[in-house]
């Protein structure tokens, strides 16, 4: 799977910009003859899965147009360390230049795969599918969802503006969880989902009775999302959140609900080491 070059080429123009600064890169400029042309790898120095290889190749071809750019795994796919990646052929100041923008990016991003499919490797077998959240890197969060589908997982909303997620606030605000749904309803499209955050079992109820798509058990203990569960199992979509992690996710799976959203997926991913040398 790959991301449109439209959505892409920005951050990589930013992220070079930032990088080569007023003067370019004096180093490359100072050690490598004009014109020269190398040939290097990339190799993941750890086992994970790979996302970002899109940005690494936009990262050689912005700085050398005639780079020579070969994927030898693809987005999803889960590597050895030591594996190589990609092999790039390009004139070699351009490939120096550009070294840490594609290596940041594809670190990154193989990161949140790798941490992705982690969890849904945890909850294997349980029916439940593990979600991302808005919790992304600013600038960042086409890509970084990416990431997350390419380890397994699912993308919750891209944005304020493609799904109705009431929230704590918003409760506190309308006077009420029925209130605000009902205030939702009213104001949504027949296309448009609506989802409601729940903090307790009393709440639950109040929400099952205005019917929304999607009710967020949050920070629910084990017992309660238990409950929850066979209180609305099959009338809405339930999704837990809060205090989830890989130590946790597994019990709160085997809870029965369906969605288990993951903010430190994106918020907390190390990034996967992954290493640029000589081919």
């Amino acid at each position: 799977m790959s991301l449109p070059p439209i959505m892409i080429e920005p951050v990589i123009r930013a992220a070079l910009a930032e990088d080569l600064g007023r003067a370019g890169d004096v180093t490359a400029a100072a050690c490598i003859p004009a014109a020269t042309r190398w040939t290097a790898v990339f190799a993941a120095r750890q086992a994970g899965t790979v996302a970002g290889l899109d940005c690494a190749c936009l990262a050689m071809t912005m700085l050398d147009p005639g780079a020579r750019f070969t994927a030898r795994v693809q987005d999803g796919e889960t590597v050895a360390a030591g594996t190589v990646l990609a092999e790039v052929e390009a004139d070699a100041r351009a490939i120096l230049s550009a070294e840490r923008t594609a290596l940041n990016l594809l670190g990154r991003l193989s990161g949140i795969a790798t941490l992705t499919r982690a969890h849904v490797d945890a909850v294997a077998g349980t029916g439940a599918r593990i979600a991302d959240t808005r919790k992304t890197t600013p600038g960042l969060r086409a890509l970084e969802k990416h990431a997350v589908a390419m380890g397994g997982g699912l993308n919750h909303r891209f944005g304020l503006d493609d799904a109705i997620l009431i929230k704590d606030n918003h409760i506190a605000v309308c006077g009420g969880v029925g209130e605000a749904i009902r205030r939702a309803r009213a104001h949504a499209g027949h296309l448009m989902k609506i989802e409601v955050e729940v903090d307790g079992l009393h709440q639950l109820d109040e929400a099952l009775a205005e019917r929304p798509d999607v009710v967020m058990l949050d920070n629910f203990s084990l017992d309660d999302l238990r409950a929850a569960v066979a209180r609305a199992k099959g009338q809405v979509v339930l999704e837990a959140s809060g205090g989830v992690n890989l130590q946790t996710v597994r019990a709160i799976a085997e809870t029965g609900v369906d969605v288990i959203s993951v903010g430190a997926l994106t918020h907390s991913a190390p990034s996967l080491d992954v290493g640029l040398d000589a081919g």
